[in-house]
């Protein structure tokens, strides 16, 4: 009788960007199933919130011909979580950043987060689900070995900056190096640059990336208040390369 084979990978692009699957699991029918479901479930979630789709629920929303009520029910929660996140981070988080309607600061940590959820739901419990380079964790590569995630430096590419290693992590990184300066002060609406880039771990990625946009736009405040923040840890490389990380990042710099 043959073994159960191990392992299960998969790529999937989606929501303008590259989404990746990493199952170390025992392969089962189920899990199978459950790929299948999360796969869907991102292409869900890109055809309700894209911004790039006129047709899409968000962009109906904002362009003020459709009513809130009128919108899947996954529209309200995630305003609602972006309401959450703005007050938690005084405003630094914002779905209107650039004055108009944009929840994509958050969306795309909370469909991998949800992805994650529908992997564990079916017995996936070892499993790294990547999204464009923000990553839900569970587990670890095996029983009782750590996942270790490498850090793109911003300034000098094919090198790592740091590396994060552990169990049942969010991983976000916010930064120029992809796609310029496009974070923007929600004060000013101007671009950020003091920062390169800013890697925010926590638990949970919907509000682990929501927070290290948040940070990001904060600038020279950000070490501060993420010092003061519990569950979650940073590393950031600045403008200039140099780098700080709190007290508690779990990594090697």
């Amino acid at each position: 009788m043959p073994e159960p084979r191990r392992g299960l990978r998969h790529v999937e692009r989606a929501m303008g960007t590259v989404f990746s699957f990493d199952i170390r699991d025992t392969r089962t029918p189920a899990i199978d199933s459950a790929l299948a479901d999360a796969v869907a479930w991102l292409h869900h979630v890109d055809a309700v919130f894209s911004t790039y789709r006129p047709d899409s629920a968000v962009s109906r929303l904002a362009r003020g011909t459709t009513a809130l009520d009128a919108c899947p029910a996954e529209v309200r929660e995630v305003l609602d979580l972006c309401e959450q996140v703005e007050r938690a981070t005084d405003g630094w988080f914002s779905s209107t950043a650039d004055g108009s309607l944009d929840p994509t600061g958050l969306v795309k940590g909370w469909a991998v987060e949800r992805a994650a959820d529908i992997l564990r739901a079916a017995g996936a419990h070892h499993t790294c689900v990547n999204g464009g380079g923000d990553l839900q964790l569970g587990g670890g590569t095996a029983p009782g070995v750590p996942w270790r995630v490498g850090i793109a430096h911003p300034h000098r590419p094919g090198e790592l900056c740091t590396v994060v290693t552990g169990h049942d992590l969010a991983v976000a990184t916010s930064g120029t190096a992809e796609r310029g300066a496009h974070i923007l002060n929600p004060r000013t609406r101007t671009p950020v640059t003091s920062l390169a880039s800013l890697t925010v771990v926590g638990t949970d990625l919907t509000t682990t990336d929501a927070y290290a946009t948040a940070a990001f736009a904060m600038g020279p405040d950000a070490r501060d208040w993420l010092e003061g923040l519990d569950g979650h840890e940073a590393f950031a490389v600045t403008r200039n390369g140099g780098t700080w990380h709190t007290r508690g990042f779990p990594g090697t710099p």
